[in-house]
């Protein structure tokens, strides 16, 4: 009898012995750190993946040693079933116990884009064809189907893009992305339109667009977006050239080498504003919720012209000769 108490005595001492051998292992793999890499390392995990495919992954990417103890860490806890799918990123310094609370609540890196005011569509395009981890679906198609997608309408697509900071998860459609961007231009240009101020030279919410493309594209300064438009309207009222450089420098697409000449404001195209009447056919440009407001909100103003002053700002004036003697006084400081 003594015997089978003294093995039962000794078979549970062996057992509490192997819990806390358990435990301590337990203690020390959870709050170990991690053999991160100092860079971040970004891992895709599918949705739909086992526990094992998981710690495979995590193993490849370098972000475990090995696959065996976090897969034993992983059905001890219960918690095989609550890890989620998702692109992550991950930084070192690392514990398992950080890496499996990531993993279950689904944190994970978006990606960012942003459409910059003052870029043309074909510089966003661009930008968007060249990212990864997103799905491109509309990379053979053309300006013109693409925007058929998007709006139902085969118009050329210059401008209908909101510049924004866009978060989108990986695998997101390119499609999507775009589609995005030009909703939040129609929301933006048709509560601007509606609030517009009366008597404007435009015939409809489009004619500000283009407007607010070229008052995008001739100041940086956001405090004279308002007077640059106001001449504008000013000369568009009066029946007046508008002779803008940016719009000018878009009809030229490639042909543009970095220096307007005088023969090119001589050469007629459809967007020179020295040879032609009323505003381009299209924008010239993606413009900005400023630029917007700008068009539509024009300062009241004499002025017709308007020359930069070399400091990012520039000078108006109501009248030729006194415009003429700024652009020589710019000159000579130039």
């Amino acid at each position: 009898m003594s015997r089978i108490k003294s093995l039962i005595v000794a078979v549970f001492g062996v057992v509490v012995l192997c819990l806390i051998a358990l435990s301590v292992w337990m203690l020390i793999y959870f709050i170990r750190p991690l053999p991160l890499a100092e860079s971040a390392i970004r891992v895709q995990i599918p949705a739909g993946a086992s526990v094992r495919e998981i710690a495979a992954q995590l193993t490849a990417r370098g972000v475990l040693a090995e696959p065996y103890s976090f897969l034993f860490a992983v059905k001890l806890l219960g918690v095989a079933n609550q890890l989620q799918a998702g692109d992550y990123v991950l930084n070192a310094p690392m514990q398992v116990v950080s890496l499996l609370d990531v993993l279950k609540h689904g944190s994970f890196d978006q990606l960012k884009f942003q459409i910059v005011e003052g870029k043309t569509f074909a510089d966003m395009r661009q930008k968007i064809n060249q990212m990864p981890l997103i799905r491109h679906e509309t990379l053979d198609l053309s300006d013109e189907a693409l925007m058929l997608k998007l709006s139902g309408k085969a118009q050329s697509p210059e401008g209908w893009f909101f510049p924004d900071t866009y978060f989108l998860d990986t695998q997101t459609s390119d499609l999507a992305l775009y589609q995005r961007a030009y909703n939040k231009m129609q929301r933006h240009l048709s509560q601007a339109w509606e609030a517009r101020d009366p008597h404007l030279p435009y015939a409809n919410a489009y004619q500000a667009l283009i407007m607010a493309s070229i008052v995008e594209k001739e100041t940086g300064a956001e405090v004279e977006r308002p007077q640059i438009a106001g001449v504008f309207v000013n000369r568009l009222r009066k029946g007046m050239r508008l002779q803008t450089d940016p719009s000018v420098i878009y009809g030229m697409g490639t042909q543009f080498q970095g220096n307007l000449r005088r023969q090119d404001l001589l050469t007629d195209t459809a967007y020179n504003t020295y040879t032609r009447l009323g505003l381009p056919p299209t924008p010239i440009a993606l413009p900005g919720l400023a630029s917007l407001q700008a068009a539509l909100h024009p300062a009241e103003t004499q002025a017709l012209y308007f020359v930069a002053n070399g400091h990012g700002r520039h000078v108006f004036n109501a009248t030729l000769a006194a415009h003429n003697q700024a652009v020589r006084q710019y000159q000579l400081k130039r």
